[in-house]
């Protein structure tokens, strides 16, 4: 399992818990708002070993509670699910975040048992998906098989879409409530730049406007709610 970054402490990453957040590089997406542009791009990264990382993490019983695996897309990682496994083993609850453009991988790691928490970014609507995830074309039809495993899973899960001025608009976000269907936890972001954006030019948009946007989903999903908005 390649790591490539380790936050030790997270209150926000994984909802409810104490926990830390363990990065993975590479993506299959390039979306340009992306906040994380050297791990997509696997560009002035320094590998952290898996030993290490279950050193420290033996040193956190009574601290930490969970550990949050996020990336670039943990799922191209091909040792994902016996790391998530030997996390377990520690006696920490995970919390996984995806894509959901590999849904054989996703699928076979939450019929798993080993995920407590899942988490998958919704890029934009459907019309508007490969622009949002900085493709020439996309397979929709992955990304809702990914939504009906994660919906079925019956494990506690979350969709959320980080909200970007030049890639949303309003009726996007209606269309992503039609499309998600009224889901217990659905949130839109708010775009920050992080300084190492994939592309440029892109900016936040206000909370004024981010009320009018979640005004827009809540008219199909009633618990969506916003982040990162004061």
């Amino acid at each position: 399992m390649k790591l490539s970054g380790l936050q030790k402490l997270t209150l926000l990453d994984y909802p409810g818990h104490t926990a830390c957040t363990v990065f993975t590089s590479a993506c299959n997406f390039r979306c340009p708002f992306c906040h994380n542009a050297s791990l997509v791009e696997c560009r002035d990264i320094s590998e952290v070993p898996e030993e290490e990382f279950f050193a420290f993490l033996a040193k956190r019983h009574g601290i930490l509670d969970g550990v949050a695996i996020t990336g670039g897309e943990p799922t191209l990682q091909p040792g994902l699910k016996d790391f998530i496994a030997k996390i377990r083993a520690e006696g920490f609850n995970v919390k996984l975040d995806s894509n959901g453009y590999l849904p054989d991988v996703l699928e076979d790691i939450l019929s798993s048992g080993l995920v407590n928490y899942v988490a998958m970014d919704i890029k934009s609507s459907p019309e508007h998906y490969a622009r949002a995830a900085g493709l020439d074309k996309i397979n929709i039809e992955k990304i809702e098989r990914s939504i009906g495993i994660i919906k079925n899973s019956g494990i506690e899960y979350e969709f959320r879409t980080t909200a970007v001025k030049g890639i949303h608009t309003p009726t996007d976000f209606v269309s992503i409530g039609r499309w998600l269907g009224d889901v217990p936890h659905y949130f839109i972001q708010k775009f920050t730049d992080s300084g190492d954006v994939l592309g440029e030019g892109y900016t936040a948009f206000s909370d004024e406007e981010m009320t009018s946007l979640l005004a827009m989903a809540r008219i199909h999903i009633k618990s969506a709610s916003l982040r990162g908005v004061d």
